[in-house]
Formats: C-alpha cells, sequence, structure tokens
C-alpha cells in the first residue's frame, strides 16, 4: 500500500515544521515533561497531569487497580480532604475530574486563566499525594461497585467490554478498565498503594496545559509543587510500543438478556495506532459508518428502517486495535441487520469505497477535527496524548496534511487486507446461546 510522495515528505519533515510555534516543550529534572499550548483567544486553563500507566498494566489479581486507584486519590491528601478538594473547585467554577483508559490514566482540571496555580496545585496534589487510606479504600470500593453495576445496566457499555474480550482474549487490552466484582471486592489498600508508589513516576507522567498561559509560569508552577520528585538521572519512559502478544482468533460471545434489542458489535483487528496507513483506516472508518452519509447508515437506518443506532469505530493501542460496528435493533430484524451489515463489508471488502465517498470521508474527519478542537480542554488532551503516545507534538496542519495525503486506493488497499481477516463478534440480547443467532453472523465470526 504505497504512499504517495506527498505523504513520505511529510513524515521525512523536519521536526521545526511539525510543531506549532504555539506548542512548547520542556523537560524537567526526574523525566517529567511539560507541554503548553497558547491560545491568546480565551480565558481558559486546562491543565492534565497524563500518567502512562493505564488497565493493560495491572496483573489479573488486581484487574480495575488503575480505575479504583484514580478514584480513591480525590479522597484525601495531606493537606485537603475530599470537601476541601471539591470546594477550592467549586469556589472558582471550575472542573476537577480524571478518567482512566487501557494505557494511560489523566487527572484534570479546567479553570479561569487567573486560576491556573490553583489548578496546577489541585491536580499536582492529588497525583502525587493522594493518601490512599484505608477507610477511603473501603467508601471508594462501594462506589466502584456501584459503577460496575451501572455498567451492567448499559447494555451498550456492557458489550463495549464484552467486544473487546471477544477479540483481544488474554490480551491485557481484551480486560475491561473498571475490573470486575470479584478483583474489586479483593483488592487491598496495600495493592492500591503499592500500584501508586511504583507506577506514578515523573518519567512516566506528562503535563499538559493548554488556554491563554505562559510557557515559563506554567514551567515554575510545575517545578515547585512536583518538588522534590524532580531528581535528577531520570529520563522520560518512552512512547509505548506494546509487548502483548496476540494469540488465537477473535471469537464470538453471547449475552443472553431479557431486553427489548437485541446489541450487536462485530469487527476485525488492526495494527495499533504507529501503523504507516492509520490514516486511511480513519477514512475507511468514517465511509462505512462514521457520518450520516455513511454506508451502514444509510443501507441500515435511512434506506430500511431496521435500527436507530448504527456507527462504526476504530480503538487503537500501541500494538493492536479494532475496528467494530455496532446495531441495535429489535430482535426479530436481526437476521436482516446482519444480512446487510455483512453485505456491505463483503463489498467494501471486494470493491473498495468510491472516491466520491473517499472526499466525503476526509472532509468529515478535517473538519471534526478542527471543530473539536475550539476549546482549551480539547487542546489539553491533544497535546497531552501526543506527547505520551508518540513523543512529539505534530501541528493541526501536519494533521490536516495527512488526511488530504491519503488515496481512495490506499483506503481500499486497507480494506482488502483488514475487511477479509476473521471477525469477533459480540451480542446481547434475548439469545440463549450461539446457535441461536444468524447462521451468516456464525459463520463470519464462529
Amino acid at each position: 500500500m504505497p504512499r504517495p510522495a506527498a505523504a513520505r515528505a511529510l513524515r521525512r519533515g523536519q521536526r521545526g515544521d511539525e510543531t506549532s510555534a504555539a506548542v512548547r516543550r520542556t523537560t524537567l529534572p526526574g523525566g517529567l515533561r511539560v507541554v503548553t499550548e497558547y491560545i491568546p483567544s480565551v480565558h481558559s486553563a486546562s491543565v492534565g497531569v497524563w500518567v502512562g500507566v493505564g488497565s493493560r498494566d495491572e496483573g489479573r489479581s488486581v484487574a480495575g487497580a488503575a480505575h479504583f486507584l484514580e478514584h480513591l486519590l480525590f479522597k484525601a491528601t495531606p493537606t485537603r480532604n475530599a470537601v476541601d478538594i471539591a470546594q477550592a473547585v467549586d469556589a472558582v467554577g471550575g472542573e476537577l475530574n480524571a478518567f482512566t483508559a487501557r494505557e494511560h490514566t489523566c487527572y484534570y482540571a479546567h479553570v479561569l486563566d487567573a486560576d491556573l496555580e490553583l489548578a496546577v496545585d489541585l491536580v499536582a496534589d492529588v497525583v502525587l499525594n493522594g493518601r490512599c487510606a484505608a477507610d477511603d479504600v473501603e467508601i471508594e470500593r462501594d462506589v466502584v461497585l456501584e459503577e460496575i453495576a451501572m455498567r451492567d445496566d448499559d447494555p451498550e457499555d456492557t458489550l463495549g467490554d464484552v467486544f473487546l474480550s471477544a477479540m483481544f482474549g488474554a490480551h491485557p487490552v481484551g480486560r475491561p478498565v473498571i475490573g470486575s466484582v470479584e478483583s474489586i471486592s479483593a483488592m487491598t489498600r496495600a495493592q492500591l498503594h503499592s500500584f501508586h508508589v511504583r507506577r506514578y513516576t515523573p518519567e512516566r507522567m506528562v503535563v499538559a496545559v493548554a488556554g491563554n498561559v505562559d510557557h515559563d509560569e506554567v514551567v515554575a508552577l510545575v517545578r515547585e509543587h512536583f518538588g522534590p520528585r524532580l531528581v535528577r538521572g531520570r529520563r522520560p519512559v518512552p512512547p509505548r510500543k506494546g509487548t502483548g502478544r496476540l494469540t488465537g482468533q477473535p471469537t464470538l460471545r453471547v449475552v443472553n438478556r431479557d431486553a427489548e434489542q437485541t446489541h450487536l458489535t462485530l469487527g476485525v483487528r488492526t495494527p495499533g495506532r504507529h501503523w504507516e496507513h492509520r490514516w486511511a483506516l480513519a477514512v475507511l472508518n468514517t465511509a462505512l459508518g462514521g457520518g450520516l452519509s455513511s454506508r451502514l447508515f444509510q443501507q441500515i437506518r435511512e434506506t430500511r428502517g431496521l435500527a436507530y443506532s448504527v456507527y462504526s469505530a476504530v480503538d487503537t493501542f500501541a500494538d493492536s486495535g479494532a475496528l467494530s460496528i455496532y446495531a441495535a435493533c429489535l430482535p426479530e430484524r436481526f437476521d436482516q441487520v446482519v444480512r446487510v451489515t455483512t453485505d456491505v463489508l463483503e463489498d467494501v471488502a471486494r470493491d473498495g469505497i468510491t472516491e466520491n465517498e473517499c472526499r466525503i470521508a476526509k472532509g468529515s474527519l478535517r473538519g471534526g477535527l478542527v471543530l473539536g478542537l475550539e476549546d482549551s480542554a480539547s487542546r489539553m488532551n491533544r497535546i497531552g496524548r501526543s506527547e505520551l503516545n508518540y513523543g512529539e507534538h505534530r501541528s493541526i496542519e501536519h494533521t490536516l496534511a495527512e488526511i488530504d495525503a491519503v488515496t481512495v486506493d490506499e483506503v481500499n488497499a486497507v480494506a482488502r487486507q483488514l475487511l477479509t481477516r476473521h471477525y469477533g463478534a459480540a451480542v446481547l440480547g434475548p439469545h440463549r446461546s450461539k446457535t441461536a443467532l444468524p447462521q451468516r453472523l456464525r459463520a463470519l465470526a464462529g
């Protein structure tokens, strides 16, 4: 799948061409990276501490530890309790929160630019000094168990976890970020404290700040609040390449549930985020089910009215990924939805997408990228993820050029390569066993 000359030239481009003048980067002692983006048109600042540790870094006995710890660190620090933390951010009309993913965890604050110092103080205090007190562990254990119950009540959320398990099996990315009732119930304060101390080190962290901010001021604040953690002699941990080996084939899994709808997700494995053809994959995904004009939306919803919700998505990790299709429909329409979906996939694998579909998908990606970066929080997310995942920042202009460089021939070569692979699938609904599912689905993913 050769790339056009323009794309090859972009990949050979010098660092100065790839880095926006508004984005600056400093590496502090201890390997802590500070990345900022100056946005003069806003009156806000978004601060994120990104830790290169997620659920794939857990052993099976502590599945869900990264997410459990994320909850726990907000409960108390040596100088603040949970009420103090909440009142401090509410008093300035800000937001303080966190999220855990399979390969990283992010703690963030969104405030007025005048409250930048408070935001850095709060986020650093939580990340570095959260106490993991025994009483708090028990309280937050109940909260996480409630969150698992809430996930189980949401068919789409449940199906997402079951699908990744079907796709990746014993590979760490196949396990739910949230853990299980069994692992959370058994987890001890000592295990969580050890996870915090061993994993949350400066060389694994990126402090990303975007908004009406000055880089040198941000660096000075980070130096102040990270203080004794900035020990010389350590270098930043390189971007994750992934070490888990995929074994076996994706499988078909069924969750029998008395529900009004049948929920289906099916898909194929893809290479990870460092793949040369990742933007061609993004175009393929958009053309398949990424918008109102996509093939699946038009064929399943608009033309036949078989489902309200239908879309495709791409999950990418350091060493692997998945292209998936989701649809929810009445059980009596399930056979038709499977037939139309597989027809579309077979057609695209054989004949590809058209030049017009490629043009529309590229336009959708370009517009979505730019419109999605209209606030400081989204900019902070972009520079934080880029630094953690790639070790550098590429300008929006560079990314737009990468999208522009994708050709319909490249997209169709990706479609032939991926859509002819063995499929995995997950089904949730009133179906007692695999034998009760459409034969076409069983043939594709059985």
